[in-house]
C-alpha cells in the first residue's frame, strides 16, 4: 500500500492561521500523527470558529499588530514546528494598489510572519527533535506568476521566499531548517468564490496539468513531511504542491 505515515509523537507545533482551510489541514494533520498542536486566529476564542478545533490549544493573534506577534511568542514554553500559514489578502476587502493597503498587505503576509519567526528562534534551536527545529511558510503561485489583482498579497508571498532562503543559511548553525511550501489553486474557503465564476475557474483549471484544485490536506502532506527528519537534509527550499501549475 502505496501510504506514508510520520510520527509526531512529543513534538510541540505552532500553526498560525489554522482554524480553516489548509492551516485547519495542516494542523489536523499533526495531531493526527501524535503531535501537540498550537492554533490561532483573529476571533476572541476557540468556540467562535465552526470547524472542529477541540483537538488544539488556541491563542489569538493579529499579524498585523507587533505586539500581539510578540504576545504569542511569549505565551509558547516549548517548540519544534512553526509553521506560517496565516495571511490573506484584500484586507478589509480593499484595493491593495491603495499604498496604505499594500503595507497592510506587506505586514500581514510578510513582515509579520518575519517578526513571529525571529521571535521564536531560542524555542526552535532548543528543539530536540530529528532534524532540529523547523519553520515552514506557505506562500502561493503568486509569488511566480504576475498577480495584478493583489500586488501587495504577491508581493508579500515573493519576499517570503526569500525570507525563507535567508532564514535557512542564517540559521543552520543552530540547527534550524526552514522551507517553503507554495500552493497552487486549492479547494478552500479562501478559493470559493471562483465556483461562481466559472470564466476565471476554467481559466485557472486550464494552466494545471492534473485538471483539477488541489485539496488542503495535499499541502498538509508536503508540511509534515519538510518538518520531520525525512527532510534532514532540505533548507532554504520552496516545494510547489500545484498539480503542475508553474510547467505550464
Amino acid at each position: 500500500m502505496n501510504d506514508v505515515r510520520f510520527d509526531y509523537t512529543g513534538s510541540r507545533v505552532l500553526v498560525t492561521g489554522g482554524t480553516s482551510g489548509i492551516g485547519h489541514a495542516i494542523a489536523t494533520a499533526f495531531a493526527a500523527a501524535g503531535a501537540t498542536v498550537t492554533i490561532t486566529g483573529t476571533r476572541a476564542s476557540a468556540a467562535d470558529y465552526d470547524t472542529d478545533v477541540a483537538d488544539f490549544a488556541y491563542r489569538r493573534v493579529e499579524m498585523t499588530e507587533p505586539e500581539s506577534i510578540d504576545a504569542l511568542a511569549g505565551s509558547i514554553d516549548e517548540l519544534d514546528v512553526l509553521v506560517n500559514n496565516a495571511g490573506a489578502n484584500f484586507p478589509g476587502g480593499r484595493d491593495e494598489w491603495g499604498p496604505d493597503v499594500f503595507a497592510e498587505a506587506l505586514m500581514l503576509n510578510l513582515a509579520g510572519p518575519m517578526r513571529l519567526t525571529v521571535a521564536c528562534r531560542d524555542l526552535l534551536r532548543a528543539s530536540a527533535a530529528p532534524g532540529g527545529g523547523s519553520v515552514t511558510n506557505v506562500v502561493s503561485m503568486s509569488a511566480f506568476r504576475a498577480t495584478p489583482i493583489v500586488p501587495g498579497y504577491a508581493s508579500a508571498k515573493s519576499g517570503l521566499i526569500t525570507l525563507t532562503r535567508n532564514l535557512a543559511a542564517l540559521w543552520v548553525g543552530d540547527g534550524i531548517r526552514v522551507n517553503a511550501v507554495a500552493p497552487g489553486l486549492i479547494d478552500t474557503p479562501m478559493t470559493s468564490p471562483m465556483a461562481s465564476l466559472p470564466q476565471l475557474l476554467d481559466e485557472q483549471l486550464a494552466h494545471i496539468p492534473m485538471g483539477r484544485m488541489g485539496t488542503p490536506d495535499e499541502v498538509a502532506g508536503a508540511v509534515l513531511f519538510l518538518s520531520s527528519s525525512a527532510a534532514g537534509y532540505v533548507t532554504g527550499h520552496t516545494l510547489a504542491v500545484d498539480g503542475g501549475y508553474l510547467i505550464v
